[in-house]
């Protein structure tokens, strides 16, 4: 595929991607998204061919004009669209799949400690959102979200939505992470039958319980009371029985 083939389906991904864009014409004119990847693909051909001076400098040039910085040495994938571009920096070791999207103020950067592949990977169909940071030799799955703000420093796994700093999944694979699942729904019917069922339980509880007689109470044998108390009951039977 030639260069003139790679812009139009650059040209062809923005209209997909932005409801603002206009005719083709206007997105390879006004997009400095796309300016910016196109002139990569120059400026890193210099760079794996050992021209990396003229590399940088073109890169610089790039960044003066468009506002996105990537160097040479990263590796871009197909269909890239830097939409806004503004503030837009991708590392020499970061590796960008296909079909990406990245917003203004993004990162793809490192941790200042590491040496070699110190970059991010970033898979297929991954959108990063405004401001958003992905930083050190980390790997980020395919159809990812990064919100905007979030700072991701691990590796992430496909089909994840992240937000946060530091970033943390909240959806995987189109489920919410870290929450119950609601309950159930039930229906009013089955709501007034449940009821109707504990009613009728509990009346026949009462039913029962109004047909036990409780015993009375009398003194335990061998106490002082129960004796004074059958003394009593006695001196009542010989009354009794003298009348």
């Amino acid at each position: 595929m030639n260069i003139f083939q790679r812009m139009a389906e650059d040209v062809r991904m923005v209209q997909e991607q932005d409801p603002a864009a206009e005719s083709a014409f206007v997105i390879w004119l006004t997009y400095p998204g796309l300016h910016a990847v196109w002139r990569h693909q120059r400026e890193h051909r210099l760079w794996v061919k050992g021209h990396r001076g003229l590399a940088r400098w073109l890169a610089q040039r790039t960044r003066n004009r468009t506002g996105v910085e990537i160097h040479p040495g990263a590796q871009i994938g197909r269909r890239l669209f830097i939409d806004h571009a503004m503030g837009v920096i991708i590392g020499e070791t970061a590796i960008v799949g296909d079909d990406c999207t990245i917003y203004q103020g993004v990162t793809l950067g490192g941790t200042g400690n590491e040496t070699g592949k110190r970059h991010p990977t970033i898979g297929n169909h991954v959108m990063i959102g405004t401001g958003a940071a992905v930083l050190g030799n980390i790997t980020i799955g395919d159809n990812c979200k990064i919100g905007g703000g979030a700072v991701v420093v691990k590796d992430t796994p496909a089909n994840c939505t992240l937000v946060g700093v530091p970033a943390k999944i909240i959806i995987k694979d189109g489920q919410r992470v870290g929450k119950k699942p609601a309950p159930a729904a039930v229906s009013p019917e089955a709501e007034i039958a449940q009821l109707k069922k504990d009613l009728a339980a509990l009346q026949a509880r009462l039913d029962r319980l109004s047909c036990v007689k409780e015993p009375a109470e009398f003194p335990a044998a061998g106490t002082a009371t129960h004796d004074v108390a059958a003394g009593a009951a006695a001196v009542l039977a010989d009354a009794g029985s003298s009348n």
